[in-house]
């Protein structure tokens, strides 16, 4: 039983698989069938009979009669076979040959997707047939009128093209023959040939009309204009030669005349009808013309600057030579009583080379001048540089000048500097003499001995021939610390004896209560009588200070009220 149901189960399935597989089929023979039906309902014939409107004859005839024939075999023959391929296929699909239907309706589709193919085609080459006759016809409308403006302004303006005249009436007549050949060729039908005829036409056109507008302008440049300017050009060259500028260098005249031959070349071809080089010949020429004007006017300003500037860089050399001359005289002397650095000798000797340099170029440019040897632009140059040089020149020497003039007041600021030290020093030694105190420490002595010898060091290093300033400066900060450091320890020293004893007077009060501080007291009174000064008082202070804290603090303060 199992089995049975299994069969049926089976049947169904296969039945129901079938039933889809024809449905698939049947569905595809529909849109097939409409896809036909789509083709066969356009208005292909009378959109292909719109060309009827142009000449049929020669290459439209042809395309006419192709698009034609393709149609109707189209309609009659490929449509109805597709017909019968659909039937066939649904058939097959009712007998469940599924793969023959399949293979039936391929080909069918391949067929219909090769006539949608060949109709766009045919209505595309029919679109560009039409659009090419309309934009040939539109363009050719507007040519016709360019043609004649163009020969009518020609015929009018003769006198300006001289005999370039006969090679524009010529290209006139090409245009017109192309222009005839167009009407041939749309009478007989060959629209897409007339199409490159009127392309060929237009280009042809603007290119004569550009020359005819321009070539009287290049005619009038070439034959007159450029000419005269290198006429004036000339003449004023001459004019400054005589006037005594100098102007032979540029070589302008050469030049000028170069021009002139070629503009006279350029005259004969362009009345032969070439312009080939003519536009390039001009534009060289103004500008040349131009730098050429430049140059002149450039020399010209140049003369001017030497004759107005030459007296007064004379004047500035010649004070700057007058006044090295003093430095150097200066100089020599100070060598017999000052030592110079290299660096700065090499300053002075630098300053003077290069003063011997400018003196000496300067007799070059007064011979060059004289002689006629350089362009008075190139002298112009040299001597803008010589100002400048002397400028520099200038500055150099005054820096040199301030250093010369330190060398001696460093010299007597040293001078100062260690007669203030010596007083400072002897000042020192006074307070000693005059303070009341037992003596003086030998540190001291030896303090104030070593600030003396130090500036006896200084005083030697001034009185050397030729005087070393940096050697004096040298020992001059020694000498100074020497001193400043003996006026300090001496200051101190003093300081801690005369609070030694305000300590001592302070703390006598409780002498006779305190034995221990009346013999603490009695050890300082040695040791302050021996001259140890910072010991006496660091005995007295600490003695005090356990019987009266705080009182060596008040002793300090009443000490610097009272000083």
């Amino acid at each position: 039983m199992a089995y049975f149901i299994g069969i049926v189960l089976v049947i169904i399935a296969l039945i129901i698989v079938g039933l889809i597989l024809r449905k698939r089929i049947y569905d595809i023979v529909d849109r097939l069938e409409s896809w036909k039906m789509d083709i066969m309902n356009r208005n292909v014939a009378s959109q292909i009979s719109q060309i009827k409107s142009l000449n049929l004859s020669g290459e439209t005839q042809e395309k006419f009669e192709t698009w034609k024939d393709r149609w109707e075999y189209i309609v009659t023959r490929e449509l109805p076979d597709i017909e019968e391929e659909l039937f066939d296929a649904e058939e097959a699909a009712d007998r469940y040959r599924f793969q023959s239907a399949k293979k039936i309706l391929r080909k069918a589709e391949q067929i219909l997707q090769s006539i949608e193919n060949d109709i766009e085609k045919m209505l595309e080459e029919l679109d560009q047939l039409l659009e090419s006759e309309e934009s040939s016809r539109i363009e050719i409308e507007q040519i016709q009128p360019d043609i004649k403006a163009l020969r009518k302004k020609l015929s009018q303006n003769r006198y300006q093209y001289g005999k370039a005249e006969v090679r524009f009436e010529v290209e006139i007549d090409e245009l017109e023959e192309k222009l005839a050949e167009y009407h041939n060729l749309t009478q007989s039908g060959d629209y897409f040939d007339a199409q490159k005829v009127v392309d060929e036409l237009k280009v042809n056109l603007e290119i004569l009309q550009q020359q005819i507008e321009e070539f009287p302008a290049i005619l009038k440049a070439c034959k007159h204009d450029l000419p005269a300017q290198l006429d004036d050009l000339f003449t004023g060259l001459k004019g400054m030669k005589d006037d005594g500028y100098r102007v032979e260098h540029l070589g302008f005249e050469k030049e000028i005349h170069n021009y002139q031959r070629r503009l006279l070349d350029c005259v004969n071809s362009l009345e032969k009808g070439d312009t080939s080089d003519s536009k390039s010949i001009i534009s060289e020429a103004e500008e040349r013309i131009k730098e050429m004007y430049q140059l002149l006017e450039k020399e010209a300003i140049a003369k001017s600057y030497m004759e107005t500037k030459t007296p007064s860089y004379r004047i500035l050399l010649d004070e700057l030579g007058t006044s090295f001359d003093d430095t150097k005289v200066e100089v020599e002397q100070l060598k017999q009583a000052y030592y110079f650095e290299d660096s700065d000798m090499e300053k002075y000797l630098s300053l003077d080379k290069t003063i011997t340099q400018l003196q000496k170029q300067f007799k070059e440019l007064s011979h060059d001048m004289e002689n006629e040897d350089m362009a008075h632009s190139d002298l112009r140059v040299i001597l803008e540089g010589g100002f400048q040089q002397i400028e520099a020149l200038q500055q150099e020497h005054e820096e040199f000048k301030k250093l010369i003039h330190n060398l001696r007041k460093d010299e007597l600021e040293a001078k100062e500097k260690l007669t203030e030290m010596k007083n400072q020093l002897y000042n020192t030694m006074k307070k000693l003499d005059k303070s009341n105190i037992p003596g003086v420490p030998n540190h001291i002595w030896d303090m104030a001995e070593a600030a003396n010898e130090k500036n006896v060091r200084v005083l030697k290093a001034l009185e050397k021939q030729p005087l070393d300033i940096t050697e004096v400066q040298h020992a001059l900060a020694e000498a100074q610390i020497a001193v400043d450091d003996a006026i300090e320890k001496t200051d101190m020293m003093l300081d801690q004896a005369y609070l030694t004893e305000q300590v001592i007077q302070y703390a006598n009060r409780y002498r006779s209560m305190y034995p221990l501080l009346a013999a603490k007291l009695a050890e300082s009174e040695r040791l302050f009588r021996s001259y140890e000064y910072e010991v006496a008082l660091e005995q007295a202070a600490k003695a005090l200070e356990e019987i009266e804290p705080g009182a060596l603090k008040r002793i300090e303060e009443n000490q610097e009220v009272m000083s």
